[in-house]
């Protein structure tokens, strides 16, 4: 039966895409179906979001699926089985399908020809949202962002592994302790550790396929990194030791054989092209490898855990306020990308990363701001509609629904919401600094999926008590700071109006307050790698959806953004 229900899910996506034929590259990550699209015009995004098993959707780099934890796992099998299928049961020539026209709800008090402006409906902030979005994409297209995602895309195939891995270490550590199935652990702890002693090779796969070489050259140079005789090498006076550089050593190793692999490839025979290029690639970038980047990444990843290590020692409390109040601006402004090769060193250094549980609590924060603004648009069904359904999701560290369709597009609660999440990863922060390390042993899950990746310098259950204690922290601070300070008193007359106006009503005066329009945040601080649940705004909530618009007007060109 599962397999039906993950078929049926896999069934309803694909003409909704446009079909087999408008799939140009197809994966899967933690939590969304990645798609390549060939014609963007044959997505029907308001009927891919109206299904179910659908939690959202992000246009990015690719067309990105929210399915959740689990079942993006299981539903990217069936997707990829009915796009054979489907491809091998027609010719590749024949027409792509054209979608019909999705229609747009009316409200209902439009359609009684009442004022309706009164009340925006989550359609409106969704729209609100995705403009929001178009604007930040077109301003995060730099090179030295773009650069960051090709790195975060290197990281992301890895992720299911060290997350499996990170749950055996768990089971393993907890048997050690409690002193039982002693000849069980040697086991574990083998399966455990095993991807993480090589994973500087898997780096260098993906690295090189990432920037166009040949993946497995990229393998074979990082390989050097790791390999047992490297103890015997001097360089810099110092002797080597496998495994120093790590991560960082084996990326910057691979991205230099795609340049001395592209190199060779403009410059060698087509005769011997076969024979000399990968020889020349493996053996220059080897030596250099060895005789520099091992050295140079083994201080900088050195460094990136003496400075973690100190920051949540002597200010633990400042830095975990700072870190989960400003993760989604970084997230928006496309920087939390580079922390991924941060995480995954601390997790090879120390065996966890003490940054994402912190980062964690915005999730919290974000939780708590929906909830709150539940409550306060107590008379905006559509709004509250939204919030009920994406609620499972953001507990479970999927915040794109509450975040594009909520929080952002409404302003204020955002950044309460980001309030939320500072004073939860200040409390992280705290018990760091009080000596109650909390890392976790995997990146990629969040909110309560983090559960089982939790580990610490304590014992499994104070390590557990903290991290929970730290989403009711942030759950209640942004639920808090959302409730009595996310809202001006026009918002919530506008926001919260009756859903059916008085006949004949007037529509309440175009314009936006001075408390509004200085709270929301600008749109070109909105988060890069993720997007609204966008439509098409309805007509009949005309004056009150400008004066959302008008609250999250761009700054001035020139003035500071977070």
């Amino acid at each position: 039966m599962p397999e039906d229900k993950n078929r049926a899910t896999a069934a309803a996506i694909l003409p909704l895409v446009g079909g087999a034929r408008n799939i140009t590259s197809l994966a899967h990550c933690m939590t969304r179906l990645r798609l390549g699209i060939r014609d963007r015009s044959l997505v029907r995004d308001d009927a891919l979001k109206a299904l179910p098993a659908v939690m959202g959707v992000v246009e990015d780099d690719t067309y990105q699926i929210v399915l959740g934890p689990g079942a993006v796992a299981r539903v990217t099998p069936e997707f990829e089985r009915l796009v054979d299928e489907e491809r091998a049961a027609g010719p590749e020539a024949a027409p792509l399908p054209v979608p019909e026209p999705v229609p747009v709800p009316v409200p209902e008090a439009a359609a009684d020809g009442a004022d309706a402006s009164a009340a925006p409906s989550a359609t409106d902030l969704a729209a609100q949202g995705a403009a929001l979005k178009a604007r930040q994409k077109a301003r995060n297209a730099t090179p030295f962002k773009l650069f960051l995602r090709r790195v975060a895309n290197i990281f992301v195939p890895l992720i299911p592994a060290l997350i499996g891995c990170g749950i055996v270490a768990g089971i393993n550590g907890l048997l050690t302790n409690l002193g039982w199935l002693p000849s069980v652990v040697p086991a574990l702890a083998a399966v455990a550790s095993g991807f993480m002693s090589l994973i500087a090779v898997f780096v260098g796969y993906h690295t090189a396929k990432e920037f166009g070489g040949t993946p497995v050259l990229g393998g074979a140079v990082a390989a050097v990194i790791v390999f047992p005789g490297i103890a015997n090498i001097t360089a810099f006076g110092q002797k080597l030791s496998p495994g120093q550089g790590g991560v960082l050593g084996a990326l910057a190793a691979a991205l230099l054989a795609v340049q001395v692999e592209k190199w060779c490839r403009r410059r060698v025979p087509e005769a011997l092209d076969v024979l000399l290029t990968p020889t020349l690639t493996v053996l220059l970038t080897g030596l250099v490898t060895i005789y520099g980047l091992m050295f140079v990444a083994g201080e900088v990843s050195n460094g990136i855990g003496t400075v973690a290590t100190w920051l949540l020692a002597h200010g633990g409390a400042l830095a975990g306020f700072v870190l989960g109040g400003l993760f989604l601006p970084l997230v928006m402004l496309g920087l939390h990308q580079a922390l991924i090769p941060i995480h995954t060193t601390l997790i090879e250094q120390q065996g966890y990363t003490v940054l994402l549980p912190i980062l964690a609590m915005a999730g919290a924060g974000q939780v708590g701001a929906a909830l709150a603004v539940y409550l306060r648009l107590s008379r905006n069904t559509s709004v509250r509609r939204t919030i009920k359904s994406a609620l499972p999701a953001g507990f479970l560290g999927v915040g794109e629904p509450l975040i594009y369709g909520v929080s952002l597009p409404l302003g204020r609660p955002f950044i309460t919401a980001c309030v939320g999440g500072a004073f939860g990863g200040g409390f992280i922060g705290l018990c760091n600094q009080l000596g109650n390390a909390v890392g976790s042993t995997a990146i990629g899950p969040s909110g309560w999926a983090l559960f089982p990746l939790l580990n610490g310098v304590t014992g499994i259950g104070t390590t557990l008590a903290i991290y929970g204690i730290g989403l009711v922290v942030g759950y209640v601070a942004g639920f808090l700071a959302t409730y009595f300070f996310g809202f001006s008193r026009q918002m919530l007359t506008e926001l919260n109006a009756a859903p059916e106006a008085p006949e004949g009503a007037e529509a309440p005066e175009s314009g936006s307050s001075p408390e509004a329009a200085g709270s929301g945040p600008s749109p070109d601080a909105a988060p890069e790698a993720t997007e609204a649940p966008a439509g098409p705004a309805q007509e009949a909530t005309g004056a009150a959806s400008a004066r959302i618009a008008d609250g999250l007007a761009p700054a001035p060109k020139g003035s500071a953004t977070t």
